[in-house]
């Protein structure tokens, strides 16, 4: 088993934080697109079709591609304890990205609250001490009451996105989101490990289609969550929280990862878990004062603003 340090954590951390910043771009790109096209149904396939002819959206999916492949990268060099929670400053890059494809100067009180999710970020990683770096799912782990956890709060979220209207359907689409995210990041593991092996050897295992197949699911939710959303910021911030959330409940509950669980550790963990959560609640609720005090001047304009309002 090895552990979470030396080479593995200098091609691990970088790759994970420039997927990171290819992932906020994504963001940022294809939730301005989802604008420029008609809201359709939840899970409706049509569109994606349409959001195919906006080249802004296809250079989403470009930023898309680049890092999902420098998160494959860094998982096949570092545990989910290491690189899930790096994942949590694609919020960070998606604001700045937002407000350099609008033009705008970056917002003091948004770049603090990014600046609070790093820095709750590092004393994690620092109190955590993750170590395991295990390719497949641990014999010795109980995967079934998380699979149910996960299964029934995805279910939950969908039924509350279908049957009420407003920020109550973003939010249960932005769960049901980051939850597909976090899984589709554990099984992105187990297929990093298998391509160890030779390249032909995930497509002899049933866990890289079980990823073809959550993984567009969850990129599908994830376009509907930034059409109906009215703002970017809020909605990518539940996301951006339980995707690395679910991504460390994977490692330690089906892969046999570790953290470092000393009652004085485990409180660590959760006062920087708690500033995490601070800032995120920080560029959320900024995102919705300055669209309330002038709708042109927050991160998540809506593109059929009238010219001159931002």
């Amino acid at each position: 088993m090895v552990s979470a340090s030396g080479t593995s954590l200098l091609l691990a951390v970088p790759a994970a934080v420039a997927g990171a910043a290819s992932m906020g771009l994504a963001s940022a790109a294809q939730a301005r697109a989802t604008k420029e096209v008609e809201v359709g149904r939840i899970l409706d396939p049509g569109l994606l079709r349409g959001l195919a002819h906006r080249p802004l959206w296809l250079i989403g999916m470009v930023a898309t591609g680049a890092g999902l492949a420098l998160q494959l990268i860094a998982l096949a060099y570092a545990p989910l304890l290491v690189v899930q929670p790096l994942l949590i400053t694609s919020l960070m890059f998606a604001g700045v990205f937002s407000a350099r494809l609008e033009r705008r100067q970056l917002d003091r009180v948004m770049v603090a609250g990014a600046l609070i999710c790093v820095a709750g970020l590092a004393g994690f990683l620092v109190v955590a001490r993750p170590t395991g770096d295990s390719s497949d799912f641990a014999d010795a782990t109980g995967p079934l009451p998380l699979a149910i956890a996960l299964a029934t709060l995805t279910i939950v979220a969908l039924v509350v996105a279908l049957l009420v209207r407003g920020s109550l359907r973003v939010l249960g689409l932005a769960v049901a989101t980051g939850v597909l995210y976090g899984v589709t990041a554990g099984l992105m593991k187990v297929v990093a490990g298998q391509a160890r092996d030779g390249l032909a050897e995930p497509f002899q295992n049933w866990t890289l289609y079980l990823v073809c197949l959550i993984g567009p699911l969850g990129f599908l939710l994830s376009q509907n969550t930034f059409q109906q959303g009215r703002f970017l910021t809020p909605a990518l911030a539940v996301i951006t929280a339980l995707d690395p959330l679910v991504g460390v409940g994977i490692g330690v509950w089906w892969m046999g990862e570790t953290a470092n669980s000393a009652p004085w550790a485990l409180a660590g963990e959760a006062m920087a878990g708690a500033v995490i959560l601070v800032g995120i609640v920080l560029l959320a609720s900024r995102a919705e004062h300055l669209a309330r005090a002038q709708p042109g001047a927050g991160t998540d304009v809506p593109l059929n603003a009238p010219e001159g309002t931002a």
